[in-house]
């Protein structure tokens, strides 16, 4: 993998930060190149999407709430917004998703699956 992304859905919990700045942190050392998306789900579906690097996430572990910002989306369950995101998660090049959240945060991330985000690895998934 090359390029994953990040996000945080539901509502903030401690921990959050912590977790994005492993996550990018982690990315980066393995070349690895990581997007966050802002906004959580409604993010997803509307393309909000950032380059993270070591100086986005420094000095972030002892902030509350999330730098990636969480909402809660009504867009993404329905199909138009599912397949938006999709969309939007292919055309970035995106090959693994990393959801940072609770119950309904990784049924989300489930849906998803079925979806083979290119992988670049052996072989090519569509």
């Amino acid at each position: 993998m090359k390029r994953i992304a990040v996000l945080t859905s539901g509502g903030d919990s401690p921990g959050m930060n912590a977790a994005i700045r492993a996550i990018v942190r982690t990315g980066i050392s393995a070349g690895v190149e990581v997007i966050g998306i802002r906004h959580g789900y409604q993010g997803l579906v509307e393309g909000d999407f950032t380059l993270m690097d070591a100086t986005s996430v420094s000095g972030i572990i002892n902030q509350g709430g999330t730098i990636l910002h969480s909402a809660r989306s009504q867009a993404f369950r329905t199909p138009e917004g599912f397949q938006q995101a999709v969309d939007h998660l292919r055309a970035a090049g995106i090959e693994g998703l990393v959801v940072i959240g609770g119950n309904g945060s990784q049924t989300g991330n489930h849906a998803l699956h079925p979806c083979q985000l290119p992988h670049r690895g052996r072989g090519q998934h569509h």
